[in-house]
């Protein structure tokens, strides 16, 4: 009888069966796992896919630079007080705690249509006013934006909820991806504008209305039935979920590719809506990924050792989490132990949490604030504003893809996530210096719009992992909303020196009024401000390094406590 399995090197012995009578490994065929498995396994990635086309639609704050002109000529305000629409929309991030506290209490299906009731009726009252349908006061219009960014942290919250209850092996992949597809919004928008109605920039706010409500309906099956997930996953089941995450990688790749070349062609409507068409299937396809991979071991079976070779690979995953959360920094006095849960005091006396706030909101707050400004940059400058946004969408879109690199190539490239982290930090200050020395105004524009947005976009999808590393993965909820509140701080701060600047240049010579709104054309109008938030961001880069050097020792020890069980496990079974 095969002896029980008593610890984790027991699990890494080989069979007797796994040796033929020569002592030479048996080669077997694998054979796929039943169609009951199979089916089992796709209800997973439906989840997945649900999570992704949320995040696809409610990255509604991304577009607001391309209805802002207009919303502010029918408003009749000055740029300072269009920046507090802006910043209402971000200063709803300021309440997505709220989020992680209702799911205590309710189901994840009712949170989700919270948020897309909120958006509905956010965005739809703006449409209304933009559209002269009905006539609000400014102050009505500006709750309107603050219930509006509100939904968008009630989906994010629930899209992180069901990449960490479905994929807790994989936690960081799925988390990656899926805030990844937030990115693409405004470009999906831009394209679904350009094949509707080019004509009219109100059609924003009817879709960002809209179409989260009918992805949230769409949604709502893989969300309301909960797959059955496997506790301790086999090396088969690990391999094939590698191989479905790599599929859907290269469709997101894609995707993004597709949705950037459209841009140069959306003049076109029927153009234009051909390619919607081909987003929209990109969009599909991911639900395909586990098919595929199933249809290749159904016909290419791979042929290996019987049973792995005999052994049972160790959980890494899980291992990292639980050695972290025993070992981890025990001893060295008040650096953060990775896996650590933190409550909301625990959290702010963390050194660790306020060099990440401080590089946060000196970095992809910043970038965010200069997507926000994008209309009235690309105006001043005589540029297209539909292009910037797109080009910034989709390149934000590839930095959140990006953020998913020290999950594959960890074995060649040993940098701690936090390491990651500073080095996406670089091309922000690179960029904003760009435009405030370049006199190439449309390549510098373009340049630096797209390197600001892989910077905020790494920095955007990587922050849910390092939050969940730092400060707990079953705290996350919480802790990511308290982090993003720095987002409506900056963008007020910001958003308010960039309007200050903007209206004090706009001189007689080169503005045009009407009723309080003021238009600024020239180089001048956002000269200041560029080298302004060049500086800023490199202070957001100064402190992303003190943050990596300071949590180093705790990556590092992590690492060799791993190495040392693996090497263990193995010394054990040459003993035998």
């Amino acid at each position: 009888m095969r002896p029980r399995i008593r610890d984790a090197s027991d699990k890494l012995r080989p069979t007797r069966s796994s040796f033929d009578d020569d002592g030479e490994p048996k080669f077997h065929r694998k054979h796929p796992p039943p169609l009951r498995t199979m089916f089992g396994r796709w209800r997973k990635w439906t989840v997945l896919v649900a999570a992704i086309w949320i995040q696809a639609s409610t990255g509604t704050n991304f577009d607001f630079s391309a209805y802002s002109s207009h919303l502010k000529s029918v408003l009749g305000i000055s740029q300072v007080r269009l920046n507090y629409l802006a910043v209402a929309s971000d200063l709803g991030k300021a309440f997505g705690w709220s989020s992680g506290i209702a799911l205590g209490y309710f189901p994840l299906s009712v949170v989700l249509f919270a948020a897309a009731a909120m958006g509905f009726v956010g965005y739809g009252v703006q449409w209304l006013v933009i559209t002269n349908v009905i006539a609000l006061p400014y102050s009505l219009v500006f709750l309107c934006c603050l219930l509006a960014g509100l939904s968008i942290c009630w989906f994010n919250t629930a899209c992180f909820i069901l990449c960490i209850r479905h994929f807790p092996t994989n936690r960081a992949l799925a988390l990656s991806l899926t805030v990844s597809f937030n990115g693409i919004s405004a470009a999906l928008y831009s394209l679904a504008f350009n094949a509707l109605n080019p004509s009219s920039s109100n059609l924003y706010l009817l879709l960002n209305s809209l179409v989260p409500l009918g992805v949230s309906l769409a949604a709502l099956y893989p969300v309301l039935v909960k797959p059955s997930l496997d506790p301790t996953p086999d090396s088969e089941s690990r391999r094939h979920d590698s191989h479905v995450f790599a599929i859907m990688n290269v469709v997101a790749v894609v995707t993004s590719f597709h949705l950037l070349l459209s841009s140069s062609s959306t003049n076109v409507t029927s153009s234009a809506r051909l390619h919607l068409v081909g987003a929209i299937f990109l969009m599909v396809f991911p639900l395909c990924a586990p098919l595929l991979v199933y249809a290749r071991d159904y016909y290419f079976p791979d042929i290996n050792q019987h049973d792995s070779s005999g052994y049972v690979m160790l959980n890494i995953d899980e291992l990292k989490l639980q050695k972290a959360s025993v070992t981890g920094t025990a001893k060295e006095g008040n650096i953060v132990r990775l896996g650590d849960e933190h409550s909301f005091g625990l959290l702010i006396t963390r050194l660790e949490f306020w060099l990440y706030y401080i590089a946060y909101f000196c970095g992809g707050t910043i970038g965010l604030v200069y997507s926000n400004n994008l209309g009235q940059i690309a105006q001043s400058l005589g540029q297209s504003s539909t292009t910037l946004v797109t080009v910034y969408s989709s390149f934000s879109f590839f930095g959140r893809l990006l953020s998913a690199a020290p999950d594959f190539i960890h074995k060649r490239f040993r940098l701690t996530r936090t390491g990651w982290f500073t080095i996406a930090l670089l091309p922000t200050p690179i960029a904003f210096f760009l435009l405030a020395i370049s006199s190439l105004q449309q390549l510098a524009l373009q340049t630096a719009t797209a390197l600001i947005g892989l910077s905020s976009g790494f920095i955007f999808a990587a922050a849910v992992s390092i939050t969940s590393e730092l400060f707990g993965p079953n705290s996350v909820g919480v802790n990511h909303n308290i982090l993003i509140t720095n987002i409506p701080i900056g963008s007020l701060l910001y958003g308010f020196i960039a309007a200050s600047i903007y209206e004090a240049n706009a001189n007689p010579e080169i503005r045009t009024v009407v009723s309080d709104s003021v238009v600024c054309i020239g180089r001048d109008c956002y000269h200041k401000t560029f080298v302004l938030w060049g500086c800023l961001s490199l202070l957001g880069l100064a402190s992303s390094f003190l943050l990596y050097m300071r949590t180093k020792p705790v990556y590092h020890r992590l690492e060799q406590d791993r190495v040392s069980v693996t090497s263990s496990s193995y010394k054990d079974i040459d003993s035998m």
